[in-house]
């Protein structure tokens, strides 16, 4: 009788687990189709290697939705398909698809992204999810792409920190505050929905 029981219940086990790592991968493959088709949304600026993209909205939302371990594991998925060649990164950029974008002048802030939506969606967590808390956390979330994104942009072209700044910070201030305050009010919208149910 014992094998009896125990034969269903540890089947029961299994299938959920089963059940929830479907789902999960299912999260981040649709998380990471979010952020490529953010990134296709791009508009080349002349003077800097560096284009403006939603990519930086994509990845603080799913800071701000999913758990630390879905949001890092949905940017490294990202990064791996863009890797592999995938058509996930900004299109009609000289320096390359594949591994050689990722080489490349915006290489910083794309091997941020993991991170960033880590630390993002750990913040969030530990808040009472407000949305003073939700900008506070994406705040935080851009600053770390842009500091990476400028670190390496400087050194991969060899600028002086002013010119690197001028090229990588600067001219995405205005925007990057557009996609932090949008991606803190869905996230905040979303939690207010959570609750209600």
């Amino acid at each position: 009788m014992e094998n009896g029981i125990s034969k269903p219940l540890a089947s029961v086990v299994t299938d959920s687990a089963v059940s929830q790592g479907l789902r999960a991968a299912g999260v981040v493959f649709a998380g990471s189709a979010l952020v490529a088709v953010a990134s296709h949304l791009s508009l080349p600026l002349g003077f800097t290697p560096v284009p403006l993209t939603l990519q930086p909205f994509a990845v603080l939302l799913i800071g701000l939705v999913l758990s630390p371990q879905l949001a890092a594991a949905t940017l490294a998925t990202y990064l791996l398909e863009g890797a592999a060649g995938l058509p996930v990164f900004a299109p009609g950029l000289a320096f390359g698809a594949g591994l050689a974008h990722l080489l490349g002048p915006t290489g910083g802030y794309l091997l941020s992204y993991p991170a960033a939506a880590a630390l993002v969606a750990w913040m969030w967590r530990r808040t009472a999810r407000g949305f003073s808390a939700a900008l506070a956390s994406a705040t935080l979330g851009n600053a770390i792409i842009l500091l990476c994104g400028f670190a390496w942009l400087a050194t991969s072209t060899h600028s002086s920190p002013r010119t690197a700044f001028a090229l990588a910070v600067l001219p995405f201030l205005p925007g990057d505050a557009l996609k932090v305050a949008a991606a803190a009010a869905i996230a905040r919208g979303l939690e207010r929905v959570r609750r209600r149910q």
